[in-house]
């Protein structure tokens, strides 16, 4: 799926998903399906996800994370503090990853063996991959949408 990245600043409501569940500690499928960023394809990324910084430039603003957050909670049934979840994007910024669709983001926990630290790591070696060129953009894409976690241990853990 993609859309455009120019987002109004709050997300509208009928976007927001119900009643999502963690399946073997990865996002809700019919939740939170990944999205990518239609201006960055394998033509351009050395012009935009491996110029350094580039995420920056790109990340939506906490007036739109910080609401989005709370919603999202709701929608996975995360009662407890907000400060045991990381607002995550599914398929990363740092791979083309879309910023602002809904679909893209999740109420990533801290806590479990599968967490944000070991999800982040696995972000940065497939962003080092694909602006090696050892991987395709596709293939890191699909790697991490799917299911992470198997593809993280099919990688060697790194």
């Amino acid at each position: 799926t993609t859309q455009n990245t120019t987002q109004s600043s709050t997300p509208s409501s009928k976007k927001i998903p119900s009643e999502c569940h963690i399946v073997n500690e990865l996002p809700d499928p019919k939740c939170t399906s990944g999205s990518i960023n239609p201006s960055v394809t394998s033509d351009n990324i050395k012009n935009t996800l491996c110029v350094s910084g580039f995420t920056k430039t790109i990340r939506p603003p906490v007036s739109y994370t910080s609401p989005l957050k709370t919603k999202l909670m709701h929608s996975y049934g995360f009662t407890d503090s907000r400060s045991n979840y990381e607002l995550d994007h599914l398929i990363p910024l740092e791979i083309g990853g879309n910023p602002y669709d809904v679909t893209n983001l999740w109420p990533e926990p801290g806590y479990g063996q599968y967490n944000f630290h070991i999800k982040d790591r696995f972000e940065n070696y497939l962003h080092n991959a694909v602006c090696t060129g050892s991987m395709s953009l596709d293939e890191a894409q699909k790697e991490i949408a799917t299911d992470w976690i198997a593809n993280w241990k099919k990688d060697g853990q790194p």
